[in-house]
């Protein structure tokens, strides 16, 4: 296999990481702060992806960011079944996924079958939270990124986050929030939320200038 890791005995796995955890304002879950993303550009096989995940299981890692747009739900889904198998973990509850809804599902009429595919291709009856990747929404069943200009579609913030909170209301998301979202644009959210995103997840590329 792929992993760098040996594979050790259940009684030799070592215990999660000693990650603060934090209760996000709806849902039952504590969330690890720390995580293991799985976006790479330029893309790596799905056998890498589920190698890697495996051997961040054996080191303790419990908290997996994803995201339908990064194709690695399903080699996610392979470790986490693998990691039982061996034994390094017990259940799925051991663990927290994060994945997020893509542009092209961003339409209120999608929201569900693109948090369903989600599920699918991870091999899990519930995620435990999930995000609205970007605040804008692309032409169904488009993947491209960048996303071509034509592609581009004004969101409909108010039916997207119903259809989001229908997600969470089905059992099928355990938390729900949102990504890169500017203030402006979550204040607007926020306008028109019943229930109020738990997070909004963004990125901070540190980088030293010539």
């Amino acid at each position: 296999r792929v992993g760098i890791l040996p594979r050790v005995a259940p009684n030799e796995v070592a215990p999660p990481l000693p990650v603060p955890r934090i209760q996000l304002s709806h849902g039952a879950r504590n969330m690890p702060v720390i995580a293991l993303g799985t976006a790479a550009d330029p893309p790596v096989p799905e056998e890498v992806t589920k190698s890697a995940v495996v051997d961040a299981i054996q080191l303790g890692y419990r908290h997996f960011d994803t995201a339908h747009k990064y194709r690695s739900e399903q080699p996610i889904g392979d470790a986490m079944q693998e990691a039982l198998n061996l034994g390094l973990i017990q259940s799925r509850d051991e663990v927290f996924i994060t994945s997020k809804l893509w542009c092209g599902d961003a339409h209120p009429h999608l929201v569900v079958s693109g948090l369903k595919k989600t599920l699918r291709n991870l091999k899990m009856e519930w995620i435990d939270l999930y995000l609205i990747h970007w605040p804008l929404s692309c032409t169904p069943d488009k993947y491209d990124f960048p996303i071509k200009e034509d592609d581009f579609l004004p969101m409909d913030f108010e039916g997207v986050w119903a259809a989001m909170e229908e997600c969470l209301k089905l059992g099928l998301a355990k938390c729900i929030g949102v990504s890169n979202f500017t203030c402006k644009k979550l204040e607007h959210l926020l306008s028109v939320a019943k229930i109020p995103p738990a997070v909004n997840q963004s990125t901070w590329v540190t980088f030293k200038a010539p």
